[in-house]
């Protein structure tokens, strides 16, 4: 890590310091809890629940798409994250159709 920079002095640096403190932190609790959601339905369809998957997904999907709304996440990200956790739900709704 890059040392820290001096004190600001002056009163709108140091509002900007604190904005930027508060949203870095909302960002990163977003990310963490959109990291946490798709492990859980990675684990679902790991162990063949269908009905944890299926509900696990829709709500990363919630998540990931309002933190892409926000700017939080980049809307290709989004999609792609969407994409893959969607993907690999289908695998397991298919091999039990089958």
């Amino acid at each position: 890590m890059p040392p820290k920079a001096p004190p600001k002095k002056n009163l709108s640096a140091l509002k900007r310091v604190r904005q930027a403190e508060k949203r870095r932190m909302r960002n990163r609790a977003m990310k963490t809890a959109i990291k946490t959601i798709a492990k859980k339905v990675e684990a679902a369809v790991a162990n063949k629940d269908r009905d944890e998957a299926q509900r696990t997904l829709r709500e990363a999907m919630k998540l990931i798409s309002k933190a892409a709304s926000k700017g939080i996440l980049h809307r290709n990200t989004a999609s792609r994250k969407i994409s893959r956790l969607s993907k690999i739900t289908d695998t397991l709704l298919k091999s039990e159709a089958a």
